[in-house]
């Protein structure tokens, strides 16, 4: 007999890649224009080829891809480099923002010159069905992932949105604005810049605008969830506006409504606070008298905040422009620099005036900041790699960022860890992945230094393979 559990406005106190495009893809290569310098004391480098690859954007994408596998693989172990359990900013809340910035540098690259507005639509609406289905498949419950030798899920319980699927739309929003929205014409000066794309922009502020008028104006009514595992279910009362906690908020009653309560993620971040968890930041047992809506399900790449985790992807897309559009090396830094700190100080501002950092409720705070880092290490990145030619140390994560893709569903969806772990010796955890892992913390006499240092060996043997694809000329792409 299942018990029910009323949750009331009272409890809430209580305690408790874009694709990775291979040299050969002619016109939907990221390209970058050749540049020259304007100091005549030096000698400048040759002109790149028309067809050569942004080196930068390459490394970029690598390391978030290594990133994403550090803080999923070593959260449990390091909970500070875990995502933030709900308000803040940690290491790992930076790798969404780092896919979607990335991804709109490259539609600014590959979108650059378009023969064609129905037949470019095609494709980038072909590429999202593509990167939206993977992402199902990878996301939607099918894989049961490390130390779960099952797979299968009911399709009553599929969930909808995940990495690949907000990824997926905000390639979607972002490529169709640089097809239909930008004027034609030549940039000669920055005012024909703007000309070019202001109205770009402008879509993008109204994304903006859309998402606080919905998080901050809808009025939150009564709901309810279900908690199978624990036969237990819940009723809550919402009875507020503009409220951004956890059982109380614009973006999960919007998912709630349209995608149904068993098609969210089922373990949500804010399990891991302090009213949900003994072990907080990390997950744990329910601490005595915990609030309800501690079992209550939450997607965090749900679909308004996917409005603005879109926006991330038009700021990136800017950083793009402005590579095409600006030839000296010295003008592009100079303008990343700019508007990398832009966003910065904005995010920071809109912090003291009220707007936390939430990167489940992806707050416009939250993804000024992001953002704004995003830009700063590509720059730091292209700097680097780009302009002084340093490339060679960051050699194995340009090959993880040309494979980006494939990296990412074998390893950060983990795929091959659970493939390898489907032979062991006499029982399930005697098998080669735990068994590695094992013997490290061992040697470090420490779990946590022992998973860290066991997650560094597997970046870099995924680097590793991502230079073995790379030297037979394989390049896994939709």
């Amino acid at each position: 007999m299942a018990t029910l559990i009323t949750v009331t406005e009272d409890e809430q106190r209580q305690p408790l890649l874009l694709h990775s495009t291979s040299p050969n893809n002619g016109q939907e290569q990221e390209t970058t224009p050749s540049s020259s310098s304007n100091d005549v004391e030096e000698t400048p480098p040759p002109p790149p080829p028309t067809n050569q690859r942004l080196i930068s954007l390459d490394v970029f994408r690598g390391l978030t891809v290594a990133l994403m596998i550090l803080v999923d693989d070593a959260g449990g172990a390091l909970p500070s480099i875990n995502h933030s359990p709900w308000f803040g900013v940690t290491l790992a809340d930076f790798v969404m923002p780092f896919f979607l910035f990335g991804v709109g540098v490259s539609i600014g690259l590959v979108f650059k010159k378009i023969s064609s507005k129905p037949l470019a639509t095609k494709r980038a609406i072909l590429r999202t069905m593509k990167l939206f289905l993977l992402g199902l498949l990878l996301q939607g419950g099918y894989f049961h992932g490390r130390n779960h030798l099952t797979y299968g899920v009911d399709a009553g319980k599929i969930r909808w949105l995940g990495v690949l699927q907000r990824i997926s739309i905000g390639y979607l929003f972002a490529s169709m604005s640089e097809i239909w929205l930008v004027d034609h014409i030549m940039v000669d000066s920055p005012l024909d810049f703007v000309k070019k794309y202001y109205v770009q922009w402008m879509f993008s502020l109204l994304l903006c605008s859309l998402y606080l008028c919905l998080l901050y104006g809808l009025y939150i009514p009564n709901w309810e969830f279900e908690a199978p595992r624990m036969n237990l279910f819940g009723y809550g009362s919402g009875t507020q506006i503009g409220s951004l906690k956890p059982p109380c908020n614009a973006v999960g009653l919007i998912d709630r409504f349209f995608l149904g309560e068993h098609h969210l993620y089922q373990c949500p971040v804010y399990r891991r606070v302090k009213q949900c968890s003994v072990n907080s930041p990390d997950y744990g047992p329910l601490p005595p008298n915990s609030p309800a809506w501690c079992l209550a399900p939450f997607d965090p790449e749900g679909i308004l905040s996917s409005l603005m985790a879109a926006v991330t992807c038009f700021l990136g897309l800017h950083f793009g422009h402005i590579l095409v559009h600006f030839k000296d090396h010295k003008q592009r830094v100079f303008l990343w620099l700019i508007s990398s700190f832009s966003l910065l100080i904005t995010g920071y501002v809109l912090k003291l005036l009220g707007i936390p950092f939430s990167k489940p409720l992806y707050t416009l705070s939250y993804m000024c900041i992001t953002a704004g880092a995003s830009g700063l290490l590509l720059t730091i990145i292209f700097y680097v790699v780009d302009v002084k030619h340093f490339k060679k140390p960051m050699v194995i994560f340009q090959w993880m960022g040309m494979n980006a893709l494939i990296i990412y569903a074998l390893a950060a969806c983990e795929l091959f860890p659970a493939a390898l772990q489907g032979f062991y010796w006499h029982s399930p955890e005697n098998n080669l992945v735990d068994g590695t892992e094992s013997l490290m913390q061992a040697i470090l006499h420490s779990k946590k230094w022992g998973t860290l240092a066991f997650v560094i060996v597997e970046i870099l043997f995924w680097c590793l393979v991502a230079g073995f694809l790379h030297m037979k000329g394989i390049y896994v792409r939709l």
